[in-house]
């Protein structure tokens, strides 16, 4: 059974698009928000975290981990803990492109573990104060990297995307199967 360590409904309705059957299991952990590491590995330490904790419950099962941070001038903006803190990412935001990074941790029977990153680039339209206001009557932000869903809304604030979609939605959906197909031929 593959289990996903996550909380994220973004992450379960990407995994349900694709057909892939798990379970949601999610333990407690203390994320890292150390702005000196490089966006793919403050991200990487995340996503293993929660696999880890999950894993040692699970060690027969894949387990799944993964962490979305948004990068703005190299530093990392997590869920925004109120409404004041979320227009305040999303004036930092607008008018300028910024970074989204997902890491991926899959830990798998036996001790196997595979890692991968994945970057994408945003950029924001240039936004008045009021169709910041706007967007967030529209958008429960507070659950969201960087105080934005580009799945909700993201017509309103969003000028052009580079990369990959799912991964700025929260799992770089492709890349992650390409791992566990590998994994299943390999365990053939």
């Amino acid at each position: 059974m593959l289990i996903l360590a996550s909380q994220s409904p973004r992450r379960r309705e990407l995994l349900s698009r694709e057909g892939v059957e798990f379970r949601v299991v999610v333990k407690d952990v203390e994320e890292e928000h150390d702005a000196s590491l490089l966006p793919e590995d403050l991200c990487a330490r995340n996503a293993a975290a929660k696999a880890a904790a999950v894993a040692q419950d699970y060690p027969e099962h894949v387990v799944i981990g993964a962490d979305t941070l948004v990068f703005i001038d190299g530093h990392p903006l997590g869920k925004p803990t109120d409404a004041d803190e979320a227009t305040r990412m999303l004036t930092l935001l607008q008018g300028r492109t910024h970074c989204v990074c997902t890491a991926v941790a899959v830990f798998m029977p036996g001790g196997e573990r595979r890692d991968f990153a994945e970057k994408s680039y945003v950029t924001f339209r240039a936004l008045s104060a009021e169709a910041i206001a706007h967007y967030m009557e529209l958008v429960h932000v507070l659950d969201k990297a960087g105080a934005y869903a580009i799945q909700e809304h993201g017509d309103l604030i969003i000028e052009k995307i580079e990369g990959d979609y799912d991964n700025i939605v929260g799992l770089p959906v492709t890349q992650l199967l390409r791992v566990l197909q590998e994994r299943n031929a390999a365990s053939r």
